[in-house]
């Protein structure tokens, strides 16, 4: 059983920074690719950011490319989103996602595993 727990979300103002962190259980997690998504309201799932396996390759959305950092430690199960610059339009739900396959991909469907979110709000 793979379960996925995000922390790290909360309130910070335009310009702020914040570090989700997402803990995965299961021995399988060094071989998954991990991606972050987030649902803002009214809005649909949107993807933000994917990391492969080894930590080597990394994906950004474009409107978060540059302030947002995808990483991850397979030696303590855990994959992090350091979000530097926010903006209120970064307001949202964010979710940890995980696929047992080493490459990452965009689309939210080829997610298996999920957390239950964090939200993450940026005031103006």
């Amino acid at each position: 059983q793979v379960q996925l727990e995000e922390s790290g979300g909360g309130l910070v103002q335009a310009g702020g920074s914040l570090r989700l962190s997402c803990a995965v259980s299961g021995r399988a997690f060094s071989s998954y690719a991990m991606a972050w998504f987030r649902q803002a309201p009214k809005k649909e799932r949107e993807f933000v950011a994917a990391i492969n396996w080894t930590g080597g390759m990394t994906y950004y959305a474009e409107s978060v490319k540059g302030r947002f950092t995808i990483s991850r430690d397979n030696a303590e199960n855990t994959v992090y989103l350091q979000m530097n610059s926010l903006k209120p339009e970064d307001t949202a739900a964010y979710y940890c996602a995980g696929r047992n396959t080493g490459r990452p991909t965009r689309v939210e469907y080829d997610y298996a595993y999920w957390g239950q979110g964090t939200q993450v709000t940026v005031s103006s």
